[in-house]
């Protein structure tokens, strides 16, 4: 159970927020750590504590790094860290935790169930560390929902339709979806949820300067 305890995300980008988010919505007390004073701040502008590990390594319940950078979790972190706390990973691979230092340390490895290891130390305090920290999302659970893999590969089928039917308007290099493809793609799942598109008047769509059918945002928009 998640409700009460106290939950440290390590970074605040887009897999921090979406982790955030879903620790509070089950009831947990999130702490947010940020080395960026912009996500720091939307962060705290979203109600959650921004601290540093220092401040809550030996009261925190659950650590779940989402950063994309590496030890972020030492070993010396994880010693001092209170009895059976839940230490996990869902931003990067493994090296956000120190695992290298962890497994060649004198601590012992006791599996727990698939996926879930109790690391006890010698003075008998123990973490419970999840998908031998790597990404947690696909070692504990079962991977992405359908519905979001439905749209990662809606989005690459139109991608390789729009190549291949006008090749000859790209260079060989990177792009971004065109917006008008980006709206495509999240207009045929639309359906799935029931959701009804209110429509642009012409004239709403004259003044605000987009086609009625769209795109309806810059390339540069972020949602």
């Amino acid at each position: 159970m998640l409700a009460g305890k106290l939950c440290v995300v390590f970074g605040f980008g887009d897999v921090g927020k979406g982790s955030a988010e879903s620790l509070r919505a089950q009831g947990a007390r999130v702490v947010v750590t940020e080395v960026d004073p912009i996500c720091a701040l939307q962060a705290a502008m979203q109600g959650y504590s921004v601290l540093t590990l220092e401040d809550v390594l030996e009261e925190a319940d659950v650590f779940i790094t989402t950063t994309g950078n590496k030890d972020i979790i030492t070993l010396d972190h994880m010693r001092r860290m209170k009895h059976q706390a839940i230490v996990g990973n869902i931003g990067h691979f493994d090296n956000e935790i120190d695992i290298a230092a962890l497994e060649s340390s004198e601590a012992e490895r006791i599996n727990i169930k698939p996926q879930v290891d109790k690391w006890r130390f010698p003075d008998g305090k123990s973490i419970i560390l999840l998908s031998e920290g790597r990404l947690l999302n696909l070692g504990n659970a079962t991977g992405h929902p359908s519905f979001v893999m439905s749209s990662s590969f809606t989005n690459q089928t139109i991608a390789q339709i729009e190549l291949f039917t006008k090749n000859d308007e790209y260079e060989k290099q990177v792009y971004v979806l065109p917006k008008h493809l980006d709206e495509k793609v999240a207009r045929l799942h639309l359906d799935a949820l029931g959701v009804k598109l209110t429509k642009l008047r012409p004239e709403q769509a004259a003044y605000i300067g987009v086609p009625v059918e769209g795109p309806y945002k810059s390339d540069h928009y972020r949602y």
